[in-house]
């Protein structure tokens, strides 16, 4: 039987295995296109999540102001002006109670809003804490999901400089 000749005893074979190899250079090129390529990527999926916390702010919204207007059909009254994250006396029966006493998915606290601020009954979020407030214009992209985009008008409203509430009934 022939024997084969060993890789290394033959130097156009080191070369050719050689010859695939990355060279330092080669490599770093392509951490610095990878590079390149995460930092415009990263903030896209930066903005996918304001996004779907916006969307999980709405949607928390609308549950809770049907809840709020189940509990007035039920009970025959509007929910209790409560204090910011406290649950108002008797919606706990009505909404995921753990849902209401954290903070919302945009930041800031639920409450519910009695006969303030021209309104008869209203639920939405207070920025009681400075480092969570979200501007006029964050506020206003989540407005045009719901209502009309214009803060001063609609049901979803701001009321004052740190909150904003849809408007249960006027």
């Amino acid at each position: 039987m022939p024997t084969r000749p060993s890789q290394t005893a033959d130097p156009r074979r080191r070369d050719r295995a050689t010859a695939r190899a990355f060279t330092l250079v080669e490599v770093l090129i392509v951490v610095i296109i990878l590079g390149v390529l995460a930092s415009i990527a990263l903030p896209r999926f930066a903005d996918a999540t304001d996004g779907s916390r916006q969307t999980a702010f709405v949607t928390d919204l609308h549950n809770f102001n049907k809840a709020a207007n189940i509990y007035t059909h039920e009970n025959g009254q509007y929910l209790e002006d409560s204090s910011t994250g406290a649950v108002p006396t008797g919606f706990e029966n009505y909404i995921n109670v753990e849902g209401w006493t954290r903070d919302t998915p945009i930041g800031g606290r639920w409450d519910a809003e009695q006969n303030s601020y021209g309104f008869t009954s209203s639920i939405g979020v207070h920025f009681d804490n400075a480092a969570q407030a979200r501007d006029d214009t964050y506020m206003s992209q989540i407005d045009a999901m719901i209502d009309d985009g214009n803060l001063a008008t609609g049901a979803f409203q701001k009321l004052d400089a740190d909150r904003y509430y849809m408007i249960v009934v006027r």
